[in-house]
């Protein structure tokens, strides 16, 4: 028996995760996530250190050098965004690519049974789009639709 299958989960469900990108100046990344991605502005200014973006359930905080100092964080971020079909991936791509997206890696199959494709911003972080169809290839419905 699997040990870690049998232990009891500590809780049975998590809030969206909310990451922290690492952006040179927080407006004019914000300006990005807008106009490009097509997320929504919140709050925030240069001057805090911090924004957030959000797009549907998606919200993201935007913070630049002085505010990550404190913590010591440094360094680009990856943040994965799983959609709920190859078409949501598919057109999220494209929509992104007419927009003007600086694209790192179109849209594919993987190996290990992702759809996916990444986009990066300004600053060099990268936005991983993917959808998990594996459970497409074995009948049965993932972990994320149980």
């Amino acid at each position: 028996m699997d040990p870690v299958a049998s232990r009891d989960p500590m809780l049975t469900h998590f809030p969206e995760a909310v990451p922290e990108i690492p952006v040179s100046h927080v407006e004019k990344a914000a300006e990005y996530y807008v106009n490009v991605l097509g997320f929504s502005l919140d709050w925030g200014r240069d001057d805090d250190g911090i924004g957030c973006v959000s797009q549907g359930n998606c919200r993201m905080f935007l913070t630049n050098a002085p505010f990550r100092a404190a913590h010591g964080l440094k360094g680009a971020a990856i943040v994965w965004l799983n959609l709920k079909s190859k078409r949501e991936v598919d057109d999220l791509f494209e929509r992104w690519k007419n927009a003007g997206a600086k694209i790192v890696e179109g849209v594919e199959d993987k190996p290990w049974n992702l759809r996916e494709f990444t986009v990066a911003d300004p600053d060099g972080n990268q936005l991983r789009v993917f959808y998990d169809f594996k459970w497409e290839m074995t009948g049965e419905p993932s972990d994320r639709d149980r």
